[in-house]
């Protein structure tokens, strides 16, 4: 018998292409995927996604084996949105008129995957 060792970031890849194959079986279009500001102290976001009505939608995905501490859910703590919301301004510098957006969070706890829509916004 030959086990599977993932590591945590195979792990996570397989966590984020789910989710980004639910999200776009729900409507929504992929913009872009592991977005990265430039320099240091900037952010990364998982996964930007469009709704049919124009919304702009920052995907975090997060997976974690236990529920402990909170969970995956609990791991996106405020300097995770801070850094979130920072990666989401600078992408949406580009865009004029600026379209509606928010802030979604899928999470893979041990019992199933949790999609979080509007998990926070900009002025938390």
């Amino acid at each position: 018998m030959v086990l599977l060792n993932r590591t945590s970031k195979q792990s996570g890849d397989a966590a984020e292409d789910a989710a980004l194959l639910f999200l776009q079986q729900q409507g929504l279009r992929l913009l872009q995927r592991n977005y990265r500001t430039p320099g240091r102290g900037g952010g990364e976001i998982d996964l930007i996604l469009q709704e049919s009505d124009s919304t702009v939608v920052f995907v975090e995905v997060r997976k974690r084996a236990l529920a402990q501490f909170g969970g995956a859910l609990g791991s996106v703590g405020a300097v995770k949105q801070r850094r979130l919301v920072f990666a989401a301004r600078f992408f949406l510098m580009r865009w004029r008129p600026l379209p509606p957006a928010r802030f979604d969070v899928i999470a893979w706890e041990p019992e199933g995957m949790i999609w979080v829509k509007a998990a926070f916004d900009a002025l938390s």
